[in-house]
């Protein structure tokens, strides 16, 4: 962090990022750059029916009231102990309700105890996770520490489906801007119940109406093809500073 005044151009990944490099590191405006990551519009996208048959495949019933996903690392600071005892909880009153859990970590088998409901997968390619965010209805990020920016937040709106994440403001200022893509609690365990009830009391078709909110922003924000165009302008910017100049 020491060296960070003697580079010509910094790179965020977060609108919040961004703000930490300006505003406590005393970074000029004009060297800071927010360009968000973006993922693959093509393989991420709501699809119905591979959905439908990826939960027969892993054994998730046809009436299960609601389905949660969650992806990545199984460690505890992605905030895998609070989602463990949050979902025991809710699943308890929730007879009809199930996770999907894809990733692979010291979590993994603590998952398992939980039983049936609790679908544990391991880690999945991409064809794979393309069929796990079809097949959920909300994905849930629990994370413990404030991040740049969460690839499977991007992945789960791309496909079309509305998120449940920690109220931190990398999240909050850049992905979950609105209310209408999702739900926000504090990394708690009595925070994440009580937004896992009013997940639950919302039902499918609401769900699904996020859902659709979550990936035309998604479509317009988070593409490699977005991403691609804004680090191109940044190079031209190094040799140029005419293109410093955003308009």
């Amino acid at each position: 962090m020491r060296f960070f005044h003697s580079y010509a151009h910094h790179v965020a990944i977060s609108d919040s990022c961004g703000e930490i490099l300006r505003d406590v590191y005393q970074i000029p405006r004009r060297r800071v750059h927010v360009i968000v990551n973006g993922v693959d519009e093509d393989s991420f996208g709501p699809d119905v029916q591979m959905g439908r048959e990826f939960r027969s495949t892993i054994g998730v019933p046809p009436n299960a009231s609601l389905v949660l996903g969650v992806a990545g690392r199984l460690v505890k600071d992605k905030g895998h102990p609070i989602l463990y005892d949050a979902f025991s909880e809710f699943m308890a009153s929730h007879r009809d309700v199930y996770l999907i859990v894809a990733g692979s970590g010291p979590w993994e088998q603590r998952y398992r105890e939980l039983g049936p409901r609790v679908v544990v997968l391991g880690s999945m390619g991409p064809l794979e996770l393309r069929a796990f965010y079809n097949a959920i209805d909300v994905f849930v990020n629990p994370t413990l520490r404030p991040q740049g920016l969460d690839l499977t937040l991007m992945e789960a709106m791309m496909s079309g489906k509305p998120v449940m994440a920690s109220r931190f403001p990398s999240i909050k200022g850049t992905v979950v801007v609105d209310d209408e893509f999702g739900f926000m609690f504090s990394p708690n365990v009595e925070s994440l119940v009580e937004a896992l009830e009013v997940v639950a009391g919302e039902g499918a078709e609401r769900l699904a109406e996020r859902g659709v909110a979550c990936r035309k922003y998604a479509a317009s924000m988070f593409t490699a093809t977005k991403m691609a165009l804004a680090y191109e302008r940044l190079f031209l910017c190094v040799k140029n500073q005419t293109f410093c100049i955003y308009p």
